[in-house]
């Protein structure tokens, strides 16, 4: 595989960071998954990050060095990244389950497999234009759908953040699969929040993207849409990856990942630290005791349920 990936996730104007994000590539497959996390002091940030880091558990054990079958995978293991999440909840003895977005995706032998439940999107850049989008499972989307609402009055609506299928909670997410989409030399899959696509549009992500490397335009485009949103600006987080294959004289091979040379059972990983991600404890009264105890119960619901 040859391909160039970049992933950035900024706090915002928010006092705590909910998003999680990680990507992970053996020689054959790739991984990017990303959750936006909801539910406060904590438990939003826990069911994002045991999804994220679940899946990217379970992939580093499947993927030697590659998956038998990526849309199998992804439907087993985000149910039980689900589940891992209402087990957390009760053994916690929570009134409410911590809920949590999630976008994944498999890139393997020149096709991309992808699912999500929620508002964080998924977009495969071609030519210049988005040639697929996500659909969000959002009570705004619905509305937009049925033509109660336009896509300007959607962006200001009051309940533009509430969605109708997630993780955790107490209804079974409802998760919606991609069809296995060849890949094309150029193309690029981005995956984000809705705090980079909300203050910038479809238009607005597709502009940024297309301009530069990944390196280059994720940092930019975060920053756009951080300057856009203002004082309200959510949470934000984006991995974005420029599929390469064949031979391209005028493509620069600075940044460019070539796996050919992994041994079969090698893995490259990038998933943010719980305290890196969480630059504000101080604020919301948590300790380092308090983080090293979510630590460890995030690892043992992992480990529970990846057996």
């Amino acid at each position: 595989m040859k391909f160039t990936i970049f992933q950035e996730s900024r706090i915002g104007k928010r006092k705590t960071n909910q998003d999680r994000i990680a990507h992970c590539y053996s020689r054959d497959s790739l991984l990017m998954v990303l959750a936006d996390g909801m539910g406060g002091h904590l438990h939003g940030e826990v069911a994002a990050h045991i999804a994220v880091q679940y899946l990217t558990h379970v992939f580093q054990r499947e993927a030697q060095p590659m998956l038998a079958d990526p849309g199998l995978f992804l439907s087993r293991e985000i149910t039980m990244a689900h589940h891992a999440i209402l087990d957390y909840s009760i053994e916690k003895g929570l009134r409410e389950a911590p809920r949590t977005t999630i976008v994944a995706c498999i890139v393997q032998d020149g096709f991309a497999y992808w699912a999500h439940a929620g508002d964080s999107r998924l977009y495969l850049l071609r030519n210049g234009r988005i040639h697929v989008q996500t659909h969000d499972h959002s009570r705004v989307q619905l509305m937009l759908d049925q033509g109660l609402l336009d896509v300007r009055s959607a962006a200001v609506h009051p309940n533009r953040n509430r969605v109708y299928s997630c993780l955790g909670g107490t209804h079974v997410p409802q998760i919606e699969f991609s069809r296995r989409t060849p890949l094309q030399s150029g193309d690029v899959l981005a995956l984000c929040t809705d705090g980079v696509w909300g203050p910038l549009g479809n238009e607005g992500v597709l502009r940024g993207l297309c301009r530069e490397t990944p390196m280059i335009s994720v940092p930019s485009l975060l920053s756009e849409a951080e300057s856009f949103a203002g004082d309200r600006c959510d949470n934000l987080s984006l991995i974005a990856m420029v599929w390469r294959e064949g031979e391209d004289d005028n493509i620069d091979l600075t940044h460019i990942i070539s796996t050919q040379t992994m041994a079969m059972t090698g893995f490259t990983t990038r998933l943010d630290s719980f305290q890196r991600i969480h630059p504000s404890a101080r604020d919301m009264d948590l300790s380092d005791d308090d983080i090293e105890q979510a630590i460890q119960e995030i690892n043992t619901a992992i480990q529970k349920f990846s057996k």
